[in-house]
């Protein structure tokens, strides 16, 4: 029973599956198409709303600075990805890097919580889009009821219109969805540029000071709304001053969410051991440039004490006598979040594509579309799944359950990496992550402390959504695992 539950998915098999048969996909994505599709999921609404949150509440100025210690945090999983996406070129994720290092019931956990961070990812994402698009058409005499647009919508149709047609757009081919992904993130980063660029001419030195605020306890959290850390080990938050710097680096951390995501895209790069660590670090490097630039901006027009919380670039601009940029700020909203949706669902079907494909789930959902070599079934699948969740399930309260999906896919690939290099020493690996086992370690730990932060109810609702999939894995997936076929004295359930 014990090996059953731990045994590996050999590295060439995985090569073996992505190469021939029914279930290839097209290999078409270059370098920058991988970059673009990061970026496109990174910059979302954390750039346009949590610098504003975290300069006013924690770190003041000194924000800029907790973008930076964010970035690092997400450089060091982004490396541990890089090497096993040039390593193991094949669909999945930190999905089929468990598979092939921890064993098949550790992979299958990691791949259900996946589905949750991307799934419910995509929905909240979708949510906020509404609101966004329904506060965009207020500025041109449209008003849409509350009772299908925005936040405490019955039935949220814009949310669910916007999932179904990415939806087409997946399934049309993953090169199509490259050329749209771009037009969308050029619309989003020419907005963002633009902020900081007029931005410039309304900063005033004064709001610098002091850079780094003296610090102050915060009032701390109660019951199942208390962070994790507070009720294991009695810290207390505190705001601004060193400490607060950090803290509000915890809370940015979760604008880079989705970085990840371009490792499963493995399977669809041309050059996947060449292009697949530049898509993975450039993107990066890109995004938290341009984190800082925005935070540092914003700042410096508007003093960090009366930043808003929900709109703080966009009331920046109104203090300043410019209202009009906020129409621009939403269009450029608009644009990103169209983005972060469409890669989180191209994500999502990319990693149940390789659980079907081993047979954890249904086979015939892999099934590759003879035209547009994606995984259409799959795709349709997650496409409807989404929508429905977007347009009836008020999803706000269980956002963070993305960020400790996230979280924990970070910790698995970082102890993969360890462990690959130890097992499979022979493999040829085109890059390296620097300095192992200190950074899969650094990152391990960088990765516990931010899950350490998050509310004890997050947890619960973690380790519950993780109980069904074990369920679901035992009475289902390990029976009829295609791995097991080569496993002696196991039997196994073709579909």
């Amino acid at each position: 029973m014990r090996m059953s539950l731990f045994r590996t998915k050999p590295v060439e098999q995985s090569i073996e599956d992505a190469e021939g048969g029914e279930h290839r996909l097209r290999r078409s994505l270059s370098a920058l198409d991988l970059t673009v599709f990061g970026i496109g999921v990174i910059v979302g609404t954390g750039i346009f709303v949590l610098t504003g949150v975290a300069a006013r509440n924690t770190a003041g100025p000194a924000v800029a600075i907790s973008f930076v210690i964010a970035g690092i945090v997400c450089a060091l999983a982004a490396l541990c990805y890089a090497e096993f996406a040039a390593t193991v070129p094949v669909a999945g994720s930190a999905y089929t890097y468990a598979y092939a290092t921890i064993g098949e019931f550790p992979a299958w956990i990691i791949g259900w919580d996946l589905m949750l961070e991307l799934a419910l990812g995509a929905a909240v994402v979708a949510s906020g889009w509404s609101g966004y698009f329904a506060s965009l058409l207020k500025n041109f005499g449209v008003y849409l009821p509350p009772s299908i647009a925005g936040d405490e919508a019955v039935f949220n149709i814009p949310a669910a219109v916007i999932v179904i047609l990415l939806t087409g757009v997946l399934v049309a081919g993953i090169k199509m969805s490259a050329r749209f992904n771009g037009a969308m993130v050029a619309v989003k980063l020419a907005v963002v540029l633009l902020v900081i660029i007029a931005g410039l001419f309304f900063i005033k030195g004064a709001n610098y000071q002091p850079f780094v605020p003296p610090p102050h306890h915060m009032a701390a959290g109660e019951g199942m709304k208390a962070p994790l850390i507070q009720v294991l080990f009695g810290v207390q938050p505190v705001a601004y001053g060193v400490f607060g710097v950090f803290t509000a680096a915890a809370l940015v951390f979760f604008a880079y969410i989705g970085f990840d995501v371009v490792a499963t895209a493995a399977e669809e790069t041309r050059r996947p051991q060449r292009d697949l660590p530049i898509g993975i670090i450039a993107s990066l490097v890109v995004c938290t440039i341009l984190y800082v630039a925005v935070s540092l901006v914003v700042v410096g027009m508007q003093h960090y004490s009366e930043l808003s919380a929900s709109a703080p670039l966009a009331d920046a601009f109104r203090s300043v006598g410019q209202p009009w940029m906020a129409t621009l700020i939403s269009i450029g909203a608009i644009a990103g979040l169209t983005t972060v949706v469409m890669i989180l669902m191209l994500g999502q079907s990319r990693v149940l594509f390789a659980m079907c494909r081993d047979s954890l789930l249904p086979r015939s959902l892999a099934k590759v579309h003879p035209t547009f070599r994606t995984p259409y079934r799959i795709t349709i699948v997650i496409g409807a799944a989404t929508a429905v969740l977007a347009a009836l399930i008020p999803l706000s309260a269980i956002a963070e359950l993305v960020n400790i999906g996230t979280l924990f896919a970070f910790v698995i690939v970082a102890v993969a990496v360890m462990i690959l290099r130890r097992t499979r020493p022979d493999l040829p690996r085109s890059f390296r992550t620097p300095f192992v086992p200190v950074v899969p370690i650094l990152s391990v730990l960088a990765s516990a402390y931010l899950m350490l932060n998050l509310p004890v109810e997050t947890w619960i609702r973690f380790f519950a959504w993780m109980v069904v999939g074990a369920v679901v894995y035992f009475l289902y997936g390990r029976r009829r695992s295609r791995v097991a076929a080569t496993t002696p004295g196991e039997a196994v359930l073709e579909r």
